[in-house]
């Protein structure tokens, strides 16, 4: 409340000269603390929905929070909590419907279960079969270990040539015992194939599952560890497992260099990094952050390149024979790297701009008027796509209709970013879009480029997943295996392919193979080859 207000107009007359001046003072104070009050309290329910998740999800209650924050009642209601939110979708339940078993290769293995009658049993020639009838039941049988033994007989021959030549019949000397030399037999044992790991034990099969198991479902190599011993019996220590994973990445390192010199030739990139933690032994006792580089093409490859830092010298090395269209969010080192570069078109993405408005309307309800207009974009983009439509007729109809949609909001923009404060969420997200506003707009000229960065955010997800399982990269110099293998798993995920199954096949062909024919082993290469490891899309 204003102090001034709180003084009838007559006694604030009455006051001295000094007391008045003072209790003015006191009113704007107060009102810059009641700003400042309601720019902190959005802030705050940003940061609560953004590490706290909305409602509907398996979040912290609301609640909870308001106990922890002692003192700061939010001026949003409280949601209901997520209990009452089920039993409102169960009240909702939609009709049963009969299930649709599809989805399965038709290929599976068959075992048949005969039940006969025991009356059959006991007279089978009192009865002539007519008909059978079948229950299917899907089943399972878990993964198992096993021994593979290379069986390599060794060979003589049967009848040795004599090493001794005879004596002549003319001798008269007399016989001495001569003692002869006889060489050992020539032996004939075929060839050991040649293998990933000289001299060790594990084989393909064990090697994918190891690997599928670390960066695919994200185990760590302890809780592999235990699931070897405790469920078939079988110690390898977390320690092996490392060192066939550095092999495995160092076999497969050509396949990457592979694609990575595919994804600069392309003329279209997208770009991102995300952080990870690594401990470092020049610095016993606390972990350091490194980072995962991450470009790809859309529909395309996905490289993931290691940094232990986010400066400029891991795009600037990575992409120096780069040329065309780069693709990232407002990171400022992709900016200062594309004023030094003539070659480069640079690009930004609306899905970002998107999410800074989305966390600003719930504040300013001038911030939906700008939602709804980046949706018709998006709608525009969901038509393209459903009409698989090619790079000249996006870039006809964005030029048609978006280009429409994006002048409204640059003429928005403009009218309200001298009303709002630039340190609310609403002026810090009109700032981030009109700072940008060249590279957001530029994607309606190139048919080519998306109209946000996505597709490269969503291979980064898994990677997520993983740190939350295993928290940190062993060593600095560790960082590149994760990176190789995480950019074979996602380019696979890309084509659609079964990773366990080009794993296996390209890990048996990498020991013979030469450097000229590692382009027919890239995830790309290889779906084309084998249309028939293609995984059943996700619905």
């Amino acid at each position: 409340m204003n102090p001034a207000a709180t003084l009838a107009p007559e006694l604030l007359g009455q006051l001295p000269d000094p007391l008045r001046l003072a209790v003015s003072q006191l009113a704007t104070q107060n009102q810059s603390l009641l700003q400042e009050n309601q720019l902190l309290r959005q802030k705050l329910e940003a940061l609560i929905r953004r590490y706290f998740g909305s409602p509907k999800s398996e979040s912290v209650d609301p609640h909870q929070l308001q106990l922890l924050l002692a003192g700061l009642t939010l001026d949003t209601p409280v949601a209901p909590a997520p209990a009452t939110q089920k039993s409102a979708k169960a009240a909702k339940a939609p009709a049963a419907r009969n299930p649709a078993r599809t989805g399965f290769p038709e290929n599976l293995p068959v075992e048949r279960v005969v039940l006969i009658p025991e009356e059959v049993q006991a007279q089978p020639e009192a009865f002539r079969q007519i008909e059978e009838v079948i229950t299917k039941e899907l089943d399972y049988e878990p993964g198992r270990f096993f021994w593979r033994h290379w069986v390599r007989p060794k060979f003589v021959r049967r009848n040795p040539a004599a090493s001794a030549a005879p004596l002549s019949a003319t001798s008269t000397a007399p016989v001495l015992p001569v003692a002869t030399v006889v060489d050992p037999p020539e032996v004939w044992i075929a060839s050991l194939p040649n293998r990933l790991i000289e001299k060790g034990m594990p084989g393909v099969a064990l090697l994918t599952h190891v690997i599928l198991s670390r960066f695919a479902d994200h185990l760590p190599y302890y809780r592999l560890e235990k699931i070897f011993r405790e469920r078939h019996q079988v110690r390898l220590a977390r320690q092996s497992m490392m060192d066939w994973t550095e092999k495995t990445a160092q076999w497969l390192l050509p396949i990457w260099r592979q694609m990575k010199q595919d994804l600069l030739a392309g003329g279209y990139l997208q770009a991102d990094e995300t952080p990870i933690w690594y401990l470092d032994r020049e610095v016993p006792g606390r972990c350091r952050q490194g980072y995962f580089w991450v470009y790809s093409k859309p529909n395309g490859e996905v490289i993931f390149e290691w940094r232990t830092s986010r400066g400029r010298e891991g795009p600037q090395e990575f992409l120096k024979d780069f040329h065309g269209c780069l693709q990232c969010d407002g990171y400022q080192v992709y900016q200062s790297l594309a004023a030094e570069r003539s070659d480069w078109k640079l690009f930004f993405c609306w899905a970002h701009a998107r999410r800074k408005l989305i966390e600003a309307q719930k504040h300013d309800r001038r911030a939906a008027w700008l939602v709804h207009q980046i949706g018709l974009l998006y709608d525009l983009e969901r038509r393209l796509r459903e009409q698989k439509a090619g790079p000249a007729r996006r870039q006809a109809a964005r030029s048609a209709e978006a280009k429409m949609v994006l002048r409204r909001i640059g003429q928005a923009l403009d009218r309200l970013q001298p009303k709002v404060l630039p340190q609310s969420l609403l002026g810090q997200a009109i700032g981030y879009i009109t700072h940008l506003w060249p590279g957001l707009v530029r994607y309606t000229g190139h048919g080519e480029v998306e109209i946000d960065s996505n597709q490269v955010e969503n291979s980064i997800r898994p990677t997520a997943i993983g740190k939350k399982n295993f928290l940190f990269v062993g060593h600095p110099e560790a960082g590149w295996r994760s990176a190789v293998i995480y950019s074979i798993l996602g380019t696979c995920h890309r084509y659609g392919i079964n990773p366990a199954q080009y794993l296996q096949d390209v890990l048996k062909r990498l020991p013979d193979m030469k450097q000229s024919e590692i382009p027919t082993v890239t995830p790309k290469a290889w779906a084309k080859a084998h249309p028939e490891a293609r995984m059943i899309p996700v619905k």
